[in-house]
């Protein structure tokens, strides 16, 4: 990833501007840490000063995390993306433990990518200054600190969780980077908390418009998995068969979301954090798209009231995707209520230990016990109800279904070559699911009917791609605001054409 030039990134260090938080990290020689520009520490001398665009190239140029700024921290804002599907399809394994443990190895993830060993190397190097092992390595060791630092988790389980292979491991590594024992990071006045859940810290680039969010997600909770209540989102999740459930509430002070995560497998500590910074877009530079956007006369005032939107994502592509079809051409709310009964049919029941909220009970049915299933048991169509069984024989054929790959053109092409997908309900799912930012649903009602509101006059599916052509590459964000300034369709703007 290629940084600002180093006068430049001098002076953020210099005025600790938190605009260039998560985008570089410093390396200091004449103290061997790393650190993000926002740290309390003395400005180091310029010739004493490395600058990097990531965690990983700073630890594997030889320096350790700093103790003070905690790199952990920083906001994950990948301004990367957009450069390389492959990159970041990697990046999406490896944070959900594609490198960790016995077993797996890059050449493992080149193969799963579809491509070879030594390219993946080169694009990491490329666009990350690191290799997928030391961005592996790094987010193992930033994690474990995180957990350290945040929790009263035993040892042997932070291991576990941030993906060590041993405690031996665990414990050697933190001695050659720290020269001291994880246990002695842990501050000793760390304050008591509940033991069943695991609580932390997931930092954003402010501003963060979380009232619409949680709209957006009250809107289409669904009874069972979701609960939208003073303030915090909590749902119910399954992960590799595993249940549980967590909590989200905003911390603002902070400029994070606080994560509770009840759940009976540390080791997938990483593949559920993964999942509420995509679901909450929480990698988003917000001030970039917000200033991009706000380029366009009919989209400067809604930026300008919304400051901060962002395009929530969700928790599982194959969710995503089932909910769009059941969202065809009906009401949000009835598809909630479609949603709903698909749940109470087909939904595993979570054990009460894991729920972290009454309301929560069941976990969304996974694509292959759907495309198992003899009936779905829901009154619509038949042709939805086929579309159903079609994108659950999909996904369960192809794992990668929901993952960047190639270009969008190529997403929206595989999704639309599902029977009953057409092109709302494809490129709806490339906007939450995939997380395909440029992703735009030019047919969807809602967006056509606020554009033509602002304009006075009738607009049509190609006048609006025309007129979309300057909100590119984050199309999805310019539709996030149309969405949430037309009132009406913020309760039914699943109707479309698709």
């Amino acid at each position: 990833m290629e940084v600002p030039g180093r006068e430049v990134c001098y002076r953020a260090l210099q005025s600790r501007d938190a605009r260039f938080d998560g985008l570089i990290f410093v390396g200091v020689s004449s103290t061997g840490v790393y650190c993000r520009p926002v740290c309390p520490a003395r400005t180091p001398k310029l010739e004493n000063c490395h600058f990097f665009g990531s965690a990983a190239a700073a630890q594997d140029a030889g320096f350790r995390p700093c103790l003070r700024c905690r790199p952990e921290t920083a906001p994950d804002l990948a301004l990367w993306r957009g450069t390389s599907n492959t990159v970041s399809r990697a990046l999406a394994l490896i944070a959900e433990g594609a490198l960790d443990g016995e077993g797996n190895s890059v050449e493992q993830l080149a193969e799963r990518l579809g491509l070879g060993e030594r390219q993946l190397r080169r694009l990491f190097l490329q666009h990350l200054g690191a290799s997928p092992i030391s961005v592996a390595q790094t987010r193992r060791v930033l994690f474990a600190k995180q957990l350290i630092h945040e929790t009263r988790m035993p040892m042997t389980e932070v291991a576990m969780a941030s993906g060590f292979s041993s405690l031996r491991r665990f414990n050697e590594t933190f001695r050659d980077l720290f020269h001291r024992p994880p246990s002695a990071l842990r501050r000793k006045s760390f304050p008591v908390r509940d033991e069943k859940d695991v609580a932390l810290r997931l930092r954003y680039r402010p501003p963060y418009d979380w009232d619409s969010m949680l709209g957006f997600l009250r809107a289409r909770a669904i009874p069972g998995v979701e609960v939208v209540e003073s303030g915090r989102y909590l749902r119910t999740v399954e992960v590799n068969g595993a249940m549980g459930s967590i909590e989200v509430t905003h911390l603002p002070d902070r400029q994070s979301l606080k994560v509770s995560i009840r759940f009976p497998d540390v080791r997938l500590l990483p593949a559920i954090v993964a999942r509420v910074r995509r679901l909450f877009d929480l990698g988003a530079d917000i001030e970039t798209i917000d200033s991009h956007l706000s380029g366009d006369p009919v989209l400067a005032p809604l930026v300008a009231l919304r400051p901060g939107l962002r395009a929530p994502g969700g928790w599982d592509g194959f969710e995503i995707a089932v909910r769009a079809i059941l969202g065809q051409q009906i009401t949000v709310i009835a598809a909630r209520r479609l949603a709903g009964q698909l749940v109470t049919l087909h939904g595993r029941v979570v054990p009460d230990s894991f729920l972290i909220h009454p309301g929560l009970s069941r976990v969304f049915p996974t694509a292959k016990r759907l495309s198992s299933a003899s009936s779905l048991g829901l009154g619509m169509p038949a042709a939805r109800s086929a579309a159903l069984k079609a994108i659950a024989e999909a996904a369960v054929a192809d794992p990668n279904l929901f993952r960047p790959f190639g270009s969008m053109d190529d997403t929206i092409a595989r999704l639309r070559a599902i029977r009953g997908i057409g092109e709302w309900t494809a490129q709806y799912i490339a906007l939450r699911a995939v997380r395909e930012m440029d992703a735009f649903p030019a047919t969807d009602i809602g967006l056509l009917r606020r554009v033509a509101s602002m304009d006075g006059a009738k607009t049509t599916p190609a006048n609006l791609l025309d007129r979309a052509e300057s909100w590119r590459p984050w199309r999805a964000y310019a539709a996030q605001h149309l969405w949430a300034a037309d009132g009406s369709a913020s309760a039914r703007h699943a109707t479309s054409t698709g």
